[in-house]
């Protein structure tokens, strides 16, 4: 059985070290290993996949093992996961379908490995979008004077479907700040400019009235500070001025895909780690 290991802790010697080594004498190989050190604040993270030949080997002794021998001694905050480790991921959608059609196509190619329980929407115009994939679709209005009624059944779908991440594919709602404290550093939302720049909801309006000669997208986990998240993936393409916005559109929704696609597959071949409202990427 394959098991993806991550690590934060403070740098030390001898990390590397005493992990490999209580790996190897558990009869496992390692198959990949990827570190970064940031120096600014001395910390070190660390993502190690394995192969263990003995399924009973990744039991709860390994994790508590791990926890006494590695974890305490470091300082470690870690995390593992296996091959039958398949997130679940919701998908939070308005009325664009760019999105939501590329994420539920690369799901059904089994380019993306993940399950998807329901698409949820605050407009019931893509419901025929989840038909055509035969997923449940809820719709859930968020009204100006029952957000807090909208939250509780959303939290209530993700909770009783154990949601492990959202994605946000062009989902016109800020989501609340209870929704972000139950699934922190998962809630991924693509956003169509190339952050920090022109954030807020026209962003190709604005970087058109600006004159700029390339737009982008940005894909990011969500806090509640908007749009300032710390960011996962990100793309841009040339535009020129004699282009009109309705271009710019065209052409950004097309690296929404992409770079939505991108990010979803990083956290899902858990490949991110957050500190400091910033993200270690892994190859």
């Amino acid at each position: 059985m394959q098991a993806t290991i991550l690590i934060l802790c403070e740098d030390q010697t001898g990390i590397i070290s005493a992990v490999t080594g209580f790996i190897h004498q558990r009869g496992g190989n390692i198959i990949y290993l990827d570190q970064h050190v940031d120096q600014q604040v001395g910390k070190f993270f660390m993502r190690i996949e394995t192969d263990f030949k003995d399924e009973n080997t990744l039991s709860e002794d390994f994790k508590k093992n791990f926890e006494q021998e590695l974890a305490v001694p470091y300082e470690m905050k870690w995390r593992i996961y296996t091959t039958d480790d398949t997130p679940k991921m919701a998908i939070f959608v308005s009325k664009y379908n760019h999105c939501l059609y590329d994420l539920l196509s690369r799901v059904k190619s089994g380019e993306l490995d993940v399950s998807i329980p329901f698409i949820l929407s605050n407009h019931k115009d893509l419901e025929y979008v989840a038909r055509q994939f035969d997923v449940p679709f809820y719709w859930i209005p968020v009204l100006k004077d029952k957000k807090a009624e909208a939250e509780e059944q959303q939290l209530a779908l993700l909770q009783q479907y154990q949601i492990d991440f959202i994605v946000l594919a062009r989902y016109m709602q800020i989501i609340s700040p209870g929704i972000i404290s139950h699934f922190p550093n998962k809630i991924i939302n693509i956003h169509h400019s190339f952050l920090p720049a022109f954030a807020g909801a026209k962003p190709y309006h604005a970087a058109f009235e600006r004159g700029v000669k390339i737009i982008g997208a940005t894909s990011h986990y969500v806090t509640e500070e908007l749009d300032e998240g710390p960011i996962i993936a990100q793309d841009v393409t040339t535009v020129s001025h004699a282009q009109t916005v309705s271009d710019f559109i065209a052409k950004g929704r097309d690296l929404e895909k992409i770079v939505l696609a991108r990010a979803v597959q990083l956290h899902c071949n858990r490949k991110t780690m957050v500190y400091n409202n910033k993200t270690v990427i892994f190859s």
